[in-house]
């Protein structure tokens, strides 16, 4: 094992640290785009009022806690990680009494005028966990204990953010399972998973009765077309009655009751609106004000994605230029400094400039999947995907959002989304992969 260097540029990965670089530069000029009126400039950065002077504020905070991370043996973070995991956890949890409720999410606890949302920090622990579990010597994962204990350790802080009203965080841990997939989970777990979300979508487009007719048909099909080899092993017919059994029962009561105890009523009508169809109010199971509330959510829902949509196509080919953009400068866009902010790229630098900004997220995703590979440490490996894993997440869903493709759920583009806790959180996430890299030829458990 080779002695630590004491310099901090030794083994990094700069090419990395440059993407990093101009991603958050494109977000804080992103922002000033979206946010800048009639103040002064340069009084607007230092007065520390606006949203963008903001920013590079947290910035600022974010290079310090990189460079410190930078500065840290590596050894500390596979010593540490299952105490950090516990922390968050313990976060999460002091969520529940603590919380501050902003724009209808519970997961968020105030210090005076700083706010912590620890869902999205518990990402960094989850990731680290993972993959401290995923890389010692007794795990076997093949085995379906070892799978299970790996699902749990993803599963519990999503179950709980989930508590808090913030779907869109939660989802985002489901993003780790292309981890475990990496490590040997079987390829049935994820082409089930797909099934699943495909039954859903099916379950809201089709009338019940003719979705259950639709899925016997199939399931006989299905028997009449492996019907020799259910001569030979009885045991395939069962498996086809049960997958058939399951498929009903998910679509007749499972998603129903999903959607009606567990979803909030705006996050049930953004995924209603996503796929083309209009929320089912039942006036016997509703008052009049709640009728009213949800026709107000969809109006919001659909007006959100409308103007979404109108500010990234009147940008055209070449955009129309920084400060130039009238849906952006002028309020239309909802959350524009935020979930939205793909949208001030697409209209003030078009087409093009969309494309320059998704080929550095693309190359940004190829040179960590570069670094994961050339890893000899189990655990560097396991954690390297997970930040590729994370990233790819928030920008498919992210920019997804903001042209109709998936609901509007709430997450941030990474790195360029307003917002301390998020940069903080992608900052650290990353730095860690960086410092880990540095030092990959040591073994690390």
């Amino acid at each position: 094992m080779r002695e630590q260097n004491p310099e901090i540029s030794k083994g990094i990965d700069w090419i990395l640290v440059w993407l990093y670089f101009i991603l958050v530069c494109i977000g804080i000029m992103s922002i000033f785009a979206a946010t800048h009126r009639n103040e002064a400039v340069v009084q607007g950065f230092i007065g520390l009022k606006t949203d963008y002077s903001k920013q590079t504020l947290f910035f600022l905070i974010s290079l310090v806690l990189g460079t410190f991370v930078l500065l840290t043996d590596s050894k500390f973070f596979t010593a540490t990680a299952n105490l950090f995991y516990f922390f968050g956890i313990l976060l999460l949890l002091l969520v529940f009494p603590f919380h501050t409720e902003v724009k209808g999410t519970k997961s968020i606890i105030r210090f005076g005028s700083f706010q912590l949302q620890p869902a999205e920090l518990c990402k960094i622990f989850v990731n680290l966990a993972l993959a401290k579990y995923l890389s010692r010597i007794d795990t076997d994962f093949s085995r379906l204990r070892s799978q299970m204990i790996a699902a749990a350790i993803v599963l519990a802080p999503a179950i709980i953010t989930i508590l808090q009203s913030e779907t869109g965080l939660a989802l985002v841990y489901f993003s780790f399972f292309l981890v475990m997939y990496r490590e040997g989970l079987p390829s049935a777990v994820l082409i089930i998973g797909f099934s699943l979300a495909v039954l859903v979508i099916a379950t809201l487009l089709i009338e019940p009765n003719v979705l259950a007719i639709a899925l016997t048909v199939i399931a006989i099909l299905a028997i009449y077309l492996m019907r020799r080899t259910i001569k030979r092993n009885r045991e395939v017919f069962f498996f086809i009655i049960g997958i058939w059994f399951i498929c009903v029962g998910i679509q007749r009561f499972a998603v129903p009751f999903f959607f009606n105890n567990v979803l909030k009523p705006y996050q049930v009508q953004r995924i209603y609106a996503t796929v083309g169809r209009d929320f089912p109010i039942d006036p016997n199971t509703m008052t009049a004000e709640d009728i009213k509330k949800m026709e107000d959510k969809k109006k919001a829902s659909s007006y959100n994605v409308k103007q979404s949509k109108i500010a990234i196509g009147s940008g055209g080919f070449m955009g129309k230029g920084l400060l130039k953009g009238t849906q952006t400068r002028y309020d239309f866009v909802p959350e524009q400094r935020t979930d939205f902010i793909f949208c001030t790229v697409g209209e003030g630098f078009g087409f093009l400039g969309s494309t320059v900004l998704l080929l550095l997220y693309l190359f940004m995703l190829f040179r960590i999947i570069f670094i994961a590979e050339r890893q000899r440490s189990t655990f560097s490996r396991c954690y390297a995907y997970g930040v590729a894993s994370v990233i790819f997440f928030h920008i498919m869903i992210n920019i997804g959002m903001t042209v109709g493709l998936v609901p509007v759920i709430g997450i941030p583009l990474p790195f360029m989304s307003y917002g301390g806790t998020a940069l903080i959180t992608f900052t650290v996430l990353l730095f860690i992969l960086i410092r880990l890299d540095a030092d990959r030829q040591m073994v690390l458990r």
